[in-house]
């Protein structure tokens, strides 16, 4: 269960008002695996998970901004910023930035999502005050620099051109956008050619001015670290950068609201010269705060989770339709997805899609035997626990929590609600989701007579 205690590291009379206050989120045994969140003046909040027992850490600053903030003309411009933190600041330039994790033998990225960005760098632990210095250099000091958005626009022009040649990757793009339309959900992260030509450096400026102030960040660390020293260096970095200015602000609270989708039987069609046909048949799915997505965890991983799954042993297994086949769920603040995908020969889309919409059918009517859940359950505990074996994938877990929920819950609390999801709680998932009338997006080489047959997998 989670613990809390708090405590206030009060400054000199004359910054009275700068008061950080730390709280126990959740305590390890013999201090192994304690978070511990401080809130610093201005907003900055920073959460630590201590492993002791490993010799590295990682570290990430968590902004809340991503695609969906964008309106249609800044399409891009969340994940353009991405690229240009990196391009240099007033202490270092682009080429001193990588080389100073390089020279340490570590490794630093970034990754810009629909609902926030993520800058992360991972060392050594002796390391992790030169991690904590150029990544919170990177996002106070960053210079945006016209010449650098120029430069770096054709390097996201070609990032877009790869991503359109992966029809694979292209068309869970393309699903979001028969699910969600033309709203900032429903636009591709990156953008497109002509919303990244149409960006400048002024514009991009306002943009990080607007969504990188302390209130809207999360500083994560997770690994073989001290959480004061963390909270001291941080704070040193960002008062240096004079980004602490608003003592009396307070941290944006995670996004809320209730947005539903009503999209019924929509289809998207992309007729591209590919050697598959690339299929994403779906309906809308979750929020990410839904008390159902347990459930609906469990239901995923029977039906499209495994080699054990439904549709794996449907379409691979018996049938050899297809090489690659899973569901999928994408959970938002305010709604959610839910998808089927598979790649397979043109000639065999319309087999493959009879075969998934069957299951899809007989699932939500019939629900999943108790065998099923059994194993879905056991399987979804084993790959929950698995995926947190490295200090990155930790520290992904208290940053997005931080930022996401405003709370923190324990692997062993994680394993017991999963364990909790009962049979009943599973059908009754299937036949809210999967009841639904779905929606198709497809990319592929299609002919205009298989083209027009695809409204039955939607009818």
């Amino acid at each position: 269960m989670t613990s809390r205690s708090t405590t206030t590291t009060a400054r000199p009379s004359s910054e009275r008002r700068a008061v950080a206050r730390t709280q126990t989120l959740l305590k390890g045994k013999d201090g192994i695996g304690t978070v511990r969140r401080t809130t610093l003046p201005g907003g900055l909040r920073v959460v630590t998970e201590t492993l002791p027992s490993v010799r590295s850490a990682t570290f990430g600053i968590w902004a809340h901004v991503g695609s969906r903030d964008e309106t249609p003309s800044l399409n891009g411009a969340t994940h353009y910023l991405e690229h240009l933190l990196f391009k240099g600041t007033k202490k270092r330039t682009a080429l001193d930035i990588s080389a100073a994790i390089d020279a340490v033998g570590g490794e630093m990225n970034a990754f810009t999502a629909k609902e926030f960005t993520c800058y992360y760098a991972r060392v050594l632990d002796t390391d992790l005050p030169l991690a904590i210095d150029v990544v919170c250099d990177m996002l106070t000091g960053s210079l945006i620099l016209e010449e650098d958005v120029d430069v770096e626009r054709g390097a996201i022009l070609e990032e877009i051109a790869m991503t359109e040649d992966d029809a694979g990757d292209c068309v869970h793009d393309l699903f979001a956008h028969t699910m969600l339309g033309d709203t900032p959900l429903g636009r591709p992260v990156l953008g497109t050619v002509d919303t990244v030509n149409g960006l400048d450096a002024s514009r991009i400026r306002r943009f990080y001015k607007k969504h990188y102030d302390p209130r809207h960040l999360v500083v994560a660390a997770a690994g073989n670290v001290d959480h004061n020293k963390v909270v001291r260096q941080v704070r040193a970095a960002f008062e240096k950068a004079g980004a602490l200015k608003d003592l009396d602000a307070s941290p944006i609270a995670p996004r809320a609201g209730r947005r539903a989708i009503r999209t019924a039987g929509g289809l998207d069609v992309v007729n591209r010269k590919t050697e598959q046909a690339h299929v994403v048949l779906g309906m809308p799915g979750l929020a990410r705060t839904d008390d159902r997505r347990w459930a609906l965890g469990v239901l995923n991983t029977a039906l499209g989770g495994g080699m054990s799954s439904r549709l794996f042993q449907e379409v691979r297994e018996k049938r050899g339709l297809a090489y690659s086949v899973y569901s999928y769920t994408s959970g938002y603040a305010d709604c959610g997805l839910f998808g089927v995908y598979a790649g397979c020969r043109p000639s065999q889309v319309h087999d493959v899609l009879r075969i998934c919409r069957d299951e899809l059918d007989q699932v939500a009517e019939h629900g999943l035997s108790d065998d099923e859940i059994g194993r879905a359950i056991g399987q979804l505990a084993g790959s929950t626990v698995l995926g947190l074996e490295d200090t990155g994938a930790l520290m992904n877990r208290i940053g997005k929590s931080e930022l996401c929920w405003g709370d923190h819950m324990s692997v062993d609390d994680m394993l017991a609600r999963i364990a909790a999801v009962t049979p009943d709680e599973v059908r009754e998932v299937a036949r809210d989701i999967l009841g639904q009338r779905p929606s198709l997006s497809v990319i592929g080489p299609l002919k205009d007579k298989q083209a027009a047959r695809l409204h039955e997998a939607v009818a």
